[in-house]
């Protein structure tokens, strides 16, 4: 596969990350939580679906329980290879070993994010090849105390090249858990989502039951 002006769809995996503990949320299974009547990962795999440009050519749900439950929505579902609940990068790496071979690039998606932006995979795409990067990783605007507004990295929202599974699995032995830390030892690139017409929800978080029920109104 090459690289021209665009990073074709099907050179490109996607993983909604599902794996969590959601301790903040009382240990429920997040990803099965409703979201204006439906599975918070359901509207995570329309939002992939729905991406401008087309949708990845391959989509799979990194979960670690109630796997019949995920594997109903029609996709594979990939659970981590790092005993524990490591975390998101856990997510990351059992979806490139299964996508390596597949698909150059791999997508990442958390499950709790119900608005994220449709123009996600095509904006990430365009910063990864405009700056020769090996990660994409979004950026939105966060309200402080004082009013002001700042841009926080959203690091499970990376776009990567599958070709790093190794280094990530090297990260991930030697003990490292943290996705800023792994994606700063490579080639990356920040994405700001702060455009007029980017919605200031798009990256919100359902933490807790109350985020979420906060996120279903308009």
């Amino acid at each position: 596969m090459s690289e021209q002006n665009v990073i074709r769809t099907d050179a490109v995996c996607a993983v909604i990350l599902a794996g969590g503990r959601a301790t903040r949320m009382g240990g429920v299974d997040k990803g099965l939580q409703i979201f204006r009547g439906r599975s918070l990962t359901a509207v995570a795999l329309d939002r992939l679906r729905q991406q401008q440009g087309g949708a990845p050519a391959r989509i799979g749900i990194n979960a670690n329980r109630n796997l019949a439950q995920y594997q109903a929505l029609g996709l594979p579902v990939w659970s981590d290879t790092i005993a524990g609940f490591a975390g998101p990068l856990a997510g990351f790496l059992a979806a490139m070993r299964q996508c390596q071979g597949h698909c150059d690039y791999l997508l990442s998606v958390p499950c709790d994010s119900p608005l994220y932006p449709l123009d996600l995979l095509p904006r990430l795409a365009h910063a990864l090849l405009a700056q020769q990067a090996d990660v994409a990783m979004a950026m939105a605007p966060e309200r402080q105390e004082d009013g002001s507004i700042v841009l926080r990295p959203q690091p499970v929202f990376c776009l990567m090249r599958t070709r790093l599974a190794d280094s990530l699995q090297d990260f991930m032995d030697g003990g490292g858990r943290k996705i800023g830390a792994w994606t700063a030892s490579q080639r990356q690139t920040k994405v700001a989502f702060d455009a007029a017409h980017d919605d200031p929800r798009a990256f919100s978080n359902a933490n807790t039951l109350d985020d979420l029920h906060d996120l279903e109104n308009p």
